[in-house]
């Protein structure tokens, strides 16, 4: 950084100072990373209900011994 700073012609603690300014505090970042992780969240929930549906449906196909609807078993 003081090779920054001299090239640029100000102080090192000047150039600290402006770098600090610029970079976005431990809240943002933090509030950043809260945002993403709750539309993560959100994403999967919808993932999880969809796999849900899916599997109820393959249950329910299964319970009824593959049958589709209208189909009678008969035994001979």
């Amino acid at each position: 950084m003081p090779e920054v700073a001299t090239r640029l012609g100000v102080s090192v603690h000047s150039l600290y100072k402006w770098v600090k300014a610029v970079s976005p505090d431990k809240s943002e970042q933090q509030s950043k990373e809260l945002l993403e992780a709750k539309g993560e969240i959100l994403r999967l929930r919808a993932q999880m209900r969809r796999v849900e549906e899916e599997r109820d449906l393959l249950k329910k196909s299964r319970a009824g011994g593959g049958k589709t609807q209208g189909q009678v078993n008969t035994v001979c």
